[in-house]
């Protein structure tokens, strides 16, 4: 019978240099330490209430089905996020005078300024994973994942 071992950081020769795996591994550190950095210091919100603030503050007012495309989020996500963000007052949801079946999600100052402070929260986090990096090779990854990310023929 083969020996088990309990040790979790271990991984297979044949799959600890490969790519995916990496990428995989990166994602996982990348997205805990986000998840701590949120619990910490976002006030109660997380990444999905920054998504859809970003999104509003760069893109302006949209409706609650645009938001879930844009931002990736689930449109019964965006629903619920959008309830606990105009409860703050971060943004304000008014029917779509078009389309009266829609709302349209406006950011207000409070939501800029909340978004600024996540801001903080979300770069230190890139500073913490990013730390044995030097500013040269933080941006040739992220140049490298961009290309990684772009639609191929």
């Amino acid at each position: 019978m083969p020996a088990r071992h309990s040790r979790s950081d271990r991984t297979p020769d044949r799959i600890k240099n490969r790519p995916t795996w990496l990428i995989s591994r990166a994602f996982a550190r990348s997205s805990a330490m986000l998840s701590a950095g949120f619990e910490q210091h976002g006030d109660g919100l997380r990444g999905h209430h920054y998504r859809l603030l970003a999104a509003l503050e760069q893109w302006g007012p949209a409706s609650q089905a645009d938001l879930g495309r844009d931002t990736g989020i689930d449109r019964s996500d965006v629903t619920a996020a959008l309830i606990e963000l105009e409860a703050r007052r971060l943004i304000e949801r008014r029917v779509d005078p078009e389309n009266k079946k829609r709302n349209i999600v406006t950011i207000t100052a409070g939501g800029i300024h909340e978004l600024t402070a996540l801001d903080s929260v979300v770069g230190n986090v890139q500073d913490g994973l990013l730390a044995s990096l030097t500013p040269a090779q933080r941006r040739q990854l992220v140049g490298l994942l961009t290309r990684l990310l772009e639609p191929t023929d």
